[in-house]
């Protein structure tokens, strides 16, 4: 939607906000917006349909989110197949469980191909302006060079756009433009952990099922998409980043051949495209000031051995946006709706965040974790709940104090 209302020089236009990024966190954010009722404008450098690194896999809540917008169908009938079985071989345990959680029981991994075109159409049917292939140069300030104003930038023929908002909303990622600009604090932060590489294969069958596999310092995980072909994707710990960059076909390899089985399933396969590495550090972002906020990985970003990205971005996306709607409404002052935002994001990922963290290091679990996933490994319910906090459908602390109280009602009374 454009209007004219308010224009402050030839060519500007106003809007009551405005998305920088439109994948996974700002498409979202712009469409329910537009939903209700707001003029909103979207721009992204890329044009769709693009791919962009990602492990794409969406569990049982990021399911639910789509459903709730009317999108799951579209998501389905991309022809990527459904998930229903996260199986984990850890070594000395193995076990697999069902993801089922929010009234789904299985997960979907569709490439980023398909699932950003998805949502960038939806914000353009619910009424937002969409530009792709703009490129933001610029994040406008008012006279006190602290309240976002708007945006500068062009377009792919090189025509500047001048544009102003009531609030500019930075969905740009890592390196967001609208975090840099504003000067968003960062906490709770943690160093980049693994170094990640992935590729897709063709003939190689899951049967439905996401795999995962833990070999000392390397870990390894694949799962099906669209196309008929699976990621398989290999971690290794950054210290040994350098060491390895230079071979990576070969240290990719290696890492699969210390699961032999999973390997010569591999070796039977073809390699379908390229390889694709990438290494993210952990941080949470203080998301709003002045007339601006963050969404998604601009925001909270943490390790994707859990792959929640997706999923945290579509409730930030919901979270936000029904806040917005409460701050443009007048309902609520800005400050207010915000704070809430952040304490409550916060609040729902911290306990993932260091789970994930943790279960990133590839260090061997210390005696009681043993123990722990010993107990899990032979309990069918316990497998199935295990699965469920990989999918971010049980909080970690949930299912470890559940586990905790079950083996000392297991344990032997002392005489």
């Amino acid at each position: 939607m454009t209007s004219t209302a308010g224009v402050s020089g030839a060519g500007t236009q106003d809007y009551d906000v405005i998305v920088v990024g439109a994948r996974c966190a700002g498409a979202p954010t712009a469409m329910l917006l537009a939903r209700l009722g707001h003029r909103v404008l979207l721009v992204d450098r890329a044009t769709f349909p693009s791919d962009t690194i990602s492990t794409h896999l969406i569990h049982p809540p990021g399911l639910a989110a789509l459903e709730r917008w009317g999108l799951l169908d579209r998501v389905i009938g991309t022809g990527c197949p459904a998930i229903d079985m996260y199986a984990f071989d850890l070594g000395p345990f193995v076990f697999a469980g069902s993801p089922a959680g929010e009234g789904f029981d299985v997960s979907y991994a569709p490439r980023r191909t398909a699932l950003d075109k998805i949502l960038v159409d939806a914000a353009a049917e619910s009424g937002a302006e969409v530009r792709e292939g703009f490129t933001v140069e610029e994040i406008l300030l008012d006279g006190d060079g602290r309240t976002v104003t708007g945006i500068k930038g062009h377009g792919k023929g090189g025509t500047t756009s001048t544009d102003h908002a009531r609030i500019v909303v930075g969905a740009d990622g890592i390196h967001s433009t609208v975090a840099k600009a504003t000067g968003a604090t960062s906490y709770a932060e943690k160093p980049k952990i693994n170094a990640y590489y992935y590729a897709y294969w063709a003939d190689l069958p899951m049967n439905g099922q996401f795999e995962a596999f833990d070999r000392e310092d390397r870990a390894f995980a694949a799962w099906p998409t669209n196309d008929d072909l699976t990621m398989v994707i290999c971690a290794w710990p950054m210290r040994d980043f350098e060491a390895n960059r230079g071979d990576i076909e070969g240290n990719y390899h290696a890492t699969l051949a210390r699961a032999p089985a999973f390997a010569e399933r591999v070796s039977e396969a073809t390699q379908a495209e390229r390889f694709v590495g990438m290494a993210v550090p952990n941080y949470f972002r203080t998301p709003y000031g002045p007339g601006w906020i963050l969404v998604g990985d601009a925001g909270y970003l943490k390790d994707p051995i859990t792959a929640q990205g997706i999923q945290d971005a579509f409730r930030d996306a919901e979270r936000c946006a029904g806040a917005l709607d409460d701050v443009l409404a007048d309902r609520r002052p800005f400050d207010e709706a915000m704070r809430d935002c952040q304490e409550t994001r916060d609040s729902e990922v911290m306990s993932m965040y260091e789970f994930t963290a943790d279960f990133a290091t590839l260090e061997p679990p210390p005696p009681e974790m043993q123990e722990l996933l010993l107990a899990v490994s032979r309990s069918r319910s316990a497998q199935d709940e295990f699965a469920r906090v990989t999918a971010g459908v049980t909080r970690p602390e949930e299912f470890f104090g559940h586990m905790q109280q079950r083996m000392e009602h297991q344990a032997p009374h002392a005489a």
